[in-house]
């Protein structure tokens, strides 16, 4: 059934349902209003499932106050504020580590003054799936959005409690499908909370998302690791103007035979072609898509970059699978984690033969798995990994309302007060929360006015 059509029924389903909990609640609702004039009526009477439904537009909000799971956790409060406080760590030198990054892209988009197209597109700096041209409106990409913010609001729900705040209520927000959560603490006792309590709360959402994150990374390389690359010649793509690129041979494509002679993998493709001379016609057996055919190629001269050779080129080049597993392998790096976060919009070469982690490929076949759906599997714990840690780099910007705001607000108003400059704290984080958004802002709009 075609994408489109399911897209279709299942927001169809959502309307009925969603309008027939609106109604339902509005009658209910009424009811209420009319019997709270009644005499003898009981305000403490049970409350009525329609009570933990809340509409935001078309957005519904399904709410419970039964959160005596995050109860479960206090038992364990020594080991989670020690975990806590080395992400208060952790999320302050990101903190600093993203005003810095922003800073100097601000200072590039001044000096390079980029088109507001690609990365620099209003839409690609949202990390919405199917809006955001990089991150695609996929289950894997879905399902781990959803877990992001799960794991993000639990977070703060358990580290409420480990701080002795109650928690008054959680809940799930639904567009079709649960596209978030969140949970909410008691405010007097949360605006009571003061020092590095309130901020081990406020740092365990990112906390989780980072840790989250770095994990899921660790065992998709891990099972990367596992994957066996075929040993057939796989042509990966052809040069522009050369033999295979005006014989139209398509890509990927298994080279399965020269000239006739059959052949097992690049060692024996080059071995045949080392006889050959620019000029000379070549049979090439293809498959393709589980087809095979023969490309006749007037082989060229080898481009000067790629030679000298005497012998003919065809202008292919190959998908080299066994690169692409050392590649993730040696991924237990700084370096090696920066460049899987940069998969989905690397235009490089090597950022395209990384895509299989996040996307799928007709490479993806060329492989031997260890089990079915593996390369699923892959795509799930890579989005999970990228969407937590980019979840959480966002949410330590030093900005209020974001959390690394909110940790910027408690440690400078705890820092000014013991110094007995208190009155200056709310000026400061609101100078350093007006920067951040300045640049943020200033990132989206500076394109448009540079080419307007």
């Amino acid at each position: 059934m075609d994408w489109v059509l399911i897209l279709l029924l299942l927001v169809l389903a959502y309307a009925v349902v969603a309008g027939y909990l609106y109604l339902r609640k509005s009658a209910y609702e009424r009811e209420k209003a009319a019997r709270s004039g009644e005499p003898g009526h009981d305000e403490t009477a049970k409350k009525s499932l329609y009570e933990n439904i809340v509409f935001y537009g078309p957005i519904l909000a399904i709410k419970t106050s039964r959160v005596g799971f995050f109860d479960r956790f206090i038992p364990y409060s020594a080991i989670l504020r020690l975990y806590a406080t080395f992400g208060v760590v952790m999320v302050a030198v990101i903190s600093v580590g993203i005003a810095l990054m922003l800073l100097v892209s601000l200072q590039f988009t001044l000096i390079f003054r980029p088109e507001p197209i690609g990365i620099y597109a209003p839409q690609n700096l949202l990390l919405i799936p199917g809006l955001n041209e990089y991150v695609p409106s996929t289950f894997a990409v879905w399902f781990a959005f959803v877990v992001t913010i799960a794991i993000h609001e639990f977070g703060h729900g358990i580290l409420c409690r480990v701080e002795k705040i109650a928690v008054r209520g959680m809940g799930a927000l639904v567009a079709v499908i649960p596209i978030g959560f969140f949970v909410e603490p008691d405010e007097e006792q949360l605006e009571k909370t003061r020092g590095m309590s309130k901020i081990r709360m406020f740092g365990a959402g990112i906390t989780n998302n980072i840790v989250v994150g770095v994990i899921c990374f660790v065992v998709m390389i891990l099972l990367v690791g596992m994957a066996v690359p075929a040993g057939e010649p796989v042509i990966a793509g052809v040069y522009q103007n050369y033999s295979a690129w005006q014989a139209d041979v398509p890509t990927p494509s298994v080279i399965s035979s020269v000239n006739g002679i059959a052949v097992q993998d690049r060692d024996d493709v080059s071995s045949l072609l080392n006889a050959t001379r620019p000029g000379d016609t070549v049979a090439l057996g293809i498959l393709h898509q589980g087809t095979a055919e023969t490309y006749h190629l007037n082989l060229s001269s080898w481009p000067e970059e790629l030679g000298p050779r005497e012998s003919g080129f065809m202008g292919v080049y190959y998908y080299d699978g066994g690169a692409v597993v050392d590649a993730v392998k040696n991924s237990f790096s700084f370096t090696g984690f920066i460049r899987l976060i940069t998969v989905p919009f690397d235009p490089t070469m090597n950022g395209q033969m990384m895509r299989i982690l996040a996307f799928e490929t007709p490479e993806s076949q060329y492989y031997q798995v260890p089990f079915p759906l593996f390369w699923g599997v892959i795509h799930l714990l890579f989005w999970c990994g990228w969407i937590n840690i980019n979840v959480g780099i966002f949410n330590a910007i030093p900005m209020v309302p974001l959390d690394g705001g909110y940790i910027l607000k408690e440690g400078v108003e705890r820092l000014f007060e013991r110094r007995g400059i208190q009155k200056y704290a709310l000026p400061v984080v609101s100078f350093i929360s007006s920067l951040m958004l300045v640049i943020l802002f200033s990132l989206i709009v500076l394109p448009y006015i540079f080419h307007f």
